[in-house]
């Protein structure tokens, strides 16, 4: 429920604070004093796009707040998920500045425009005489006839079972086009596999092999150096092994009289070890080094194969070759078992499209049970509102699955009994229209559990006794929930718990609750024009005393 209202500097609002009642609050004022500058305001409160043209003063900031009463609503949840603290009575507040930035608060905490619109659509409800147009929305007849069926819980269970097929038919989907493309890259694919299989590549190959080509380059060098190393451990006459195992028996011919002997001698055995163990090293080395040009070609070639598949395939080394043979070699095993992947998929989608229309037809089921009771419901308040010839039907007729099941809902509508029923977005005027609004949000708002619903000037096209009758049901409206009405016709307005005026002074647009007295008289204005007669007030107190 709506509090208050608080403007400021907004259009031609300077500073506006007005407190609304919980039943019928009905607002009323000449054309031109601001009515649907306060409807701007608040749907600045819902989300709606911010103009720092609608500033009135721009020196300044635009604030626009209100006090809500969300207690009973199922708002906390989503209060929780966006870490907004619950209050029972919360205040939303917008402010635009001189440069056209947006702020916007809830409960004082700073919320996106996404957030505050989900947040409002558990608030407010504004129907306006442009909003007839929904009645042209499939989305809306069907949802209206949904609520009135009270069908959430098999509708919640369709649209999970349309969901999956959503998914088994996209991945169907995905899987026969890779498929194609598979199929027509195929030979293509065997071509590279078969390449890189016959390469016979080895993990490290090409660092072994370019170590081996150096080697190779320089054999000749190599085995210079490394024979002259092995001359100078082992040559018998200037060797470094001969000598030092000269060196250790002497050292044994004096460990009797020279106590560091003993050491002195195992650690050049140590070193002899070390030493023969090099000049093995280095005498293997010199047998296996050669100056071999047929393995030097051979490596060569080997190497420049290796590198012109990495070229070819825009890859570094032969891990990454390995690893794209292996790549290729799946997707033809791939394409080799593609029709048992696509006959499971199509299995799967088969059986979705199943399930999902034996929840399609439960769905429709419930919603052709209530379609005739809510279509003579929609007649009786018609009637009630100075249509007395009306004809209002629902038909389903079965189309395609959809997110919303698998019905087309239409609205057949004729005012005349001489007519027969049309769609009512094709053949019905504003007037007609309007009332038909009013009578399915009378219906709806009784499920919806709507917390305030704002008319603006529903009732046009509409007066005398009809005019009463939309009074009335407008009036039993706000026995169940807020209602703010903006209203052109006294046999409206006289219906109303509260009274607000809206009013234009100065250039400025004011709005303040009417006493009882001001009231009548407001309400005689309405009846006569500027020229309120006794006759006018004596008319006045009749419809409020009704």
């Amino acid at each position: 429920m709506l509090n208050s209202l608080t403007v400021e500097n907004y259009a031609l609002i300077e500073h506006l604070e007005v407190d609304f009642d919980s039943g019928l609050n009905i607002i009323t004022g000449e054309t031109g004093a601001g009515k649907s500058i306060l409807m701007g305001a608040l749907g600045l409160l819902l989300g709606n796009k911010a103009d720092s043209s609608a500033i009135k003063d721009a020196s300044r900031n635009c604030i626009v707040e209100a006090e809500f009463n969300v207690e009973g609503l199922p708002i906390r949840g989503l209060m929780e998920e966006n870490e907004i603290d619950y209050e029972p009575q919360t205040i939303i507040r917008r402010i635009i500045t001189p440069s056209g930035k947006s702020r916007a608060f809830v409960n004082d905490t700073p919320v996106p425009l996404a957030t505050l619109k989900a947040i409002g659509e558990y608030l407010i409800d504004i129907h306006s005489q442009h909003q007839n147009l929904i009645l042209s929305s499939p989305s809306f007849r069907t949802e209206a006839l949904d609520a009135v069926a009270e069908c959430s819980e098999i509708k919640s269970e369709y649209q999970s079972t349309f969901a999956r097929l959503g998914r088994a038919r996209k991945a169907l989907q995905e899987a026969e086009a890779a498929a194609n493309k598979s199929h027509d890259d195929e030979d293509w694919l065997r071509h590279q596999a078969e390449e890189l299989t016959a390469a016979a590549l080895r993990e490290g190959e090409c660092e072994e092999l370019e170590e081996e080509l150096r080697t190779l380059e320089n054999a000749d060098s190599i085995c210079e150096r490394l024979s002259g190393l092995h001359d100078a451990l082992d040559n018998e006459m200037s060797g470094i092994l001969p000598t030092l195992k000269e060196s250790v028996t002497a050292l044994r011919h004096i460990e009797g009289s020279y106590r560091s002997a003993t050491e002195l001698s195992e650690r050049l055995q140590s070193v002899i070890i070390e030493l023969k163990d090099i000049e093995a090293t280095v005498a293997d080395d010199l047998e296996r080094i050669d100056s071999n040009p047929e393995r030097l070609d051979f490596v060569n070639q080997r190497l420049d194969t290796l590198y012109t598949l990495c070229r070819k395939h825009r890859v570094e080394g032969v891990e990454s070759l390995i690893a794209l043979r292996d790549q290729y070699t799946a997707q033809l095993e791939a394409i080799e078992h593609s029709d048992e992947h696509l006959h499971a998929l199509r299995t799967e989608v088969a059986k979705a499209e199943r399930i999902s229309a034996e929840a399609a037809e439960r769905l429709h089921k419930r919603r052709a049970e209530a379609a005739k009771p809510f279509a003579a419901e929609v007649v009786d308040i018609l009637r009630r509102v100075g249509m007395a010839d009306a004809r209002f039907e629902i038909t389903l007729t079965p189309t395609v699955l959809t997110p919303s099941g698998g019905d087309e809902v239409a609205y057949l509508f004729s005012a005349n009994s001489g007519s027969a029923p049309r769609p009512i977005e094709k053949i019905a005027s504003g007037g007609e229209l309007s009332r038909v609004m009013l009578t399915l949000k009378s219906i709806l708002a009784r499920r919806l559990l709507l917390p305030t619903i704002i008319f603006d000037e529903i009732d046009t096209g509409v007066s005398g006794r009809v005019a009463n009758a939309v009074g009335e049901i407008i009036a039993t409206l706000s026995t169940t929930m807020q209602v703010i009405d903006i209203t052109h016709l006294p046999q409206v307005a006289s219906k109303g718990n509260r009274h607000l005026l809206v009013y234009k002074e100065g250039g400025v647009t004011n709005m303040r609750t009417l006493s009882a007295e001001e009231r009548v008289e407001e309400i005689a204005k309405m009846l006569s024009g500027d020229r309120v007669t006794e006759a006018a007030l004596e008319q006045a107190r009749h419809l409020l005393a009704q």
